[in-house]
């Protein structure tokens, strides 16, 4: 995978999706030490813009984002983590940065869950 990392500043934007259902969990920025981390690591780290070092999420909390697949959009200029939260996402307490609200196409998708793990 070579990223473009020359439009802000050596960092990239990185949507993190939950690979169970779907829902955007966050978005944080990555350098390339951070891919690399994240890559081998199997846990999700970003470049803390405002600590300006390496932070693995989940390092004071514990609830870390545990490495799915990673894939580069079109431009090569962003990320979509796919990744298994263990715990909330966000700093506040929700599962997710975006609050917790769930979109119809999240309901249906939850409900199909649901019905399969009954059926198994």
């Amino acid at each position: 995978m070579k990223l473009d990392f020359s439009k802000c500043d050596g960092l990239i934007p990185a949507v993190v999706q939950d690979a169970r259902d779907g829902r955007v969990l966050m978005v944080g920025f990555m350098n390339q030490e951070a891919v690399d981390r994240t890559l081998s690591e199997r846990r999700v780290t970003f470049w803390s813009r405002t600590k300006q070092r390496l932070w693995q999420k989940g390092e004071e909390s514990g609830n870390y984002l545990e490495l799915v697949s990673v894939h580069e959009d079109c431009d090569s200029d962003t990320l979509l983590v796919r990744a298994i939260p263990h715990g909330p996402v966000c700093h506040t307490g929700a599962e997710t940065c975006f609050g917790d609200a769930v979109g119809s196409a999240d309901v249906l998708l939850r409900l199909e869950q649901i019905i399969d793990q009954r059926y198994r």
